[in-house]
């Protein structure tokens, strides 16, 4: 597998992530073990959880792999925090208290002495931004966090928070953003994504297949094994069960004819190459999941293909963004 610099910085990891938000839950510790595995043995490096997954077992079944499944140096291990996961008064926010504490709690269940990026979940507007920043100054200068970056911030407020960061003398800038980006959500391409590259922020995608719907697999019903037939995570996925949503997944379906491989490969390569992303984190349910998304690997878009994609899918661009353009 490649691997790329995350934003301006020298941090290298592989340009697809393992993401592990069903660990503990809908992926129990056995599958989660073949799946870190497969994504080893393929070069892969880069893994990422929350605090808040399945109310920190996500965490702690990945925390229970590290040293005899993947060993900690093989890892770019990333985790998130802000989510509210107690209703204690440093039980969630992005106050100086609540994410140092977060960190520790983070910390305690994945079993390691650091994190290599930790990331900012949320925006909190009831918090100053100096004052949730300074807490990732405090977590490097602890040697508990090595790097940081953020999640679903808007334009403004990934701009707002990259400029104060990178004010500061200490200067341990924002490499990174996570946010849902595939070619059923290209919204962050109005303001996100070019806040990102104008502040050298690398963009982490979540949700890459579209939450499932771009693989195909809805075409024709609901199958009784998928996300959407699923308690936990119907609303999750059926958010892309839409009219343009199968316009778009049969043109995805052609261009994977036409290419001989699956439809899943054909999104996710078309995300994984979209200007200042880094690596889409896929999330597979099991290890047969994960080996259809390493096989994207392998793949590279054909212009002609990535063109009529980009047509199909294109995101309304309305004033002040069209009249930049």
């Amino acid at each position: 597998m490649e691997h790329r610099q995350l934003g301006h910085s020298g941090l290298r990891v592989s340009r697809l992530g393992l993401g592990t938000m069903t660990w503990g839950q809908d992926t129990t510790t056995e599958e989660a073990a073949s799946q870190l595995t497969a994504f080893i043995d393929a070069g892969g490096t880069f893994v990422d959880t929350a605090d808040v997954y399945n109310e920190g077992e996500s965490e702690t079944v990945l925390g229970g792999l590290l040293g005899d499944v993947a060993p900690r140096e093989n890892i770019v291990l990333a985790t998130k925090a802000v989510a509210r996961r107690t209703d204690g008064p440093f039980g969630g926010g992005a106050s100086r208290g609540a994410l140092l504490t977060a960190l520790d709690g983070s910390l305690r269940r994945l079993k390691v002495d650091h994190v290599d990026l930790w990331q900012l979940h949320a925006w909190d507007a009831s918090v100053p931004v100096e004052e949730t920043l300074s807490a990732l100054d405090a977590a490097i200068a602890s040697g508990k966090v090595r790097y940081v970056g953020i999640s679903n911030y808007s334009g403004w407020q990934l701009a707002t928070a990259a400029t104060l960061q990178s004010a500061k003398p200490a200067h341990h800038p924002l490499i990174s953003t996570q946010v849902e980006y595939s070619l059923l959500e290209r919204g962050v391409e109005r303001e996100v994504v070019p806040a990102a590259l104008h502040h050298g922020l690398g963009l982490l995608p979540w949700a890459p297949l579209g939450r499932g719907v771009l693989t195909g697999k809805y075409r024709n019903g609901t199958p009784a094994d998928s996300r959407a037939a699923s308690q936990n995570l119907s609303r999750y996925v059926e958010h892309h069960r839409t009219e343009r949503a199968t316009r778009i997944v049969q043109a995805v379906v052609t261009a994977a004819d036409g290419l001989g491989t699956s439809p899943l490969c054909v999104a996710l390569a078309w995300v994984r190459d979209r200007p200042g992303v880094i690596a889409p984190i896929i999330g597979p349910k099991d290890t047969g999941q994960l080996t259809g998304c390493l096989a994207a690997e392998e793949l590279e878009l054909p212009r002609a293909i990535r063109a009529a994609l980009d047509d199909v899918s294109a995101p309304t661009i309305t004033y002040p963004e069209r009249r930049m353009d």
